[in-house]
């Protein structure tokens, strides 16, 4: 008992869940991303001699349509690990239905992993806090999004402010399927890594880390707690879209699941869940339900990472010659995969007999999602749940856009 007193005061004293309101300025966005490109040019661990991009594919980015200024806007987070090339499919599709779209860099993130090792949940906190205000400051009617980790950063922000009109949310990290993941801001003072980089496995790519320490995990765990303190505290009551997939190996689903019907409670908002109609659903109308096993296009199960991409990414698309073969799955699988056998598509750690499975990294209902999206941020909630084919026919035309 003397043991379990002494961790939880440790992890009392090493846990703040960062709801404190931050002194916030807003910091004009060209002069951020001028900066942040600076900050890559020193620090990043490029992966490939010609450099240029990557610095655009990890530095903040800035979607928006020619013409008359946009009266609307969305800042976009990524998650842990990640960087602003999470929303590049995102961010084009939404900057095509007049927003103004904006991503963020997180402190630690885009350079090389090891900048991780020292930084903080309020770190974080406070670039989403000071780009928000600058959207703010921009455009009339703002709204936040985020990816996994990210998520739960927009969260914070759409909380601590009246002004924002609503949420967008990918595998939002309310909560892990992890028992343990309690223990990382205490397990991160005296392990670095969970996984220690051994020089044989690569620690990142062009656009996100392999690898990540022990801090990363504890932030996110910290950015968790502060979601659902949030949750708890009081329903959120503007639009949301929610996008989970039913197998995700990183989230607690039912959890997500429950969260949505019960404190997500304006009418428009909508929960898209890819997988088979779960046991908790209650809410028939807000949520919609959409098969995630096609073997037609070799997919067996929906993935975290899956939703945020075409199927025509350059990097994490049908035809990408990148692929996540580090699934979980036997060396020789994996050995196979890296040699370009045929593959099938699922999240982590699925196996079945007979199959080599690679990573999901795209959304086979991307331009349905979109769809989707734009009807509940327009706050037009009607007819989102007619049968569609998972690869839409309506593809969205090519505006003209400035990067």
């Amino acid at each position: 008992m003397a043991l379990l007193i002494t961790v939880g005061g440790m992890l009392s004293a090493c846990t703040t869940l960062g709801t404190d309101v931050l002194d916030i300025k807003p910091v004009v966005f060209t002069a951020y991303r001028d900066d942040t490109i600076e900050l890559l040019r020193e620090r990043r661990a490029f992966q490939h001699e010609i450099t240029d991009f990557e610095l655009t594919w990890n530095a903040p980015h800035e979607w928006r349509l020619a013409g008359a200024p946009p009266d609307k806007g969305i800042l976009l987070v990524h998650g842990l690990g990640d960087s602003p090339w999470s929303f590049h499919d995102v961010g084009q599709a939404l900057a095509a239905q007049g927003f103004l779209v904006r991503t963020v860099l997180l402190p630690g993130h885009g350079t090389r992993p090891d900048d991780l090792l020292d930084v903080t949940l309020d770190q974080w906190r406070q670039v989403v806090h000071e780009q928000a205000a600058t959207l703010r400051r921009d455009v009339g009617q703002v709204y936040l999004g985020g990816f996994s980790t990210g998520a739960n950063l927009a969260l914070d922000y759409a909380y601590s402010s009246t002004e924002i009109a609503g949420l967008v949310l990918f595998s939002p990290g309310f909560r892990s399927n992890s028992s343990w993941d309690w223990l990382t801001p205490l397990v991160a003072r005296f392990r670095p890594w969970l996984f220690e980089p051994d020089g044989r496995m690569p620690t990142q790519n062009t656009v996100r880390y392999l690898n990540t320490p022990t801090n990363g995990f504890a932030q996110y765990y910290r950015s968790s707690r502060m979601a659902r303190r949030l949750l708890h505290e009081r329903p959120y009551d503007k639009p949301v879209f929610m996008a989970v997939a039913q197998h995700d190996s990183v989230l607690d689903t039912d959890y997500l699941l429950d969260v949505f019907q019960t404190r997500f409670t304006h009418p428009s908002s909508r929960l898209v869940w890819y997988g088979t109609p779960p046991a908790g659903l209650k809410d028939f109308k807000r949520v919609i339900v959409r098969e995630d096993r096609l073997p037609e296009q070799h997919i067996s199960q929906f993935s975290h990472m899956g939703l945020l991409f075409s199927p025509d990414n350059a990097v994490y698309g049908e035809q990408a010659a990148q692929r996540f073969c580090w699934n979980g799955q036997s060396a020789l699988d994996m050995q196979a995969c890296e040699q370009g056998a045929p593959v099938w598509y699922s999240d982590w750690g699925y196996q079945e007999q007979g199959k080599i499975h690679a990573r999901l990294t795209f959304n086979p209902y991307f331009d349905w999602q979109v769809s989707v999206i734009t009807t509940v941020l327009g706050d037009r909630g009607a007819s989102l749940t007619s049968r569609v084919e998972p690869r839409s026919t309506l593809h969205h035309s090519s505006p003209e856009i400035h990067p």
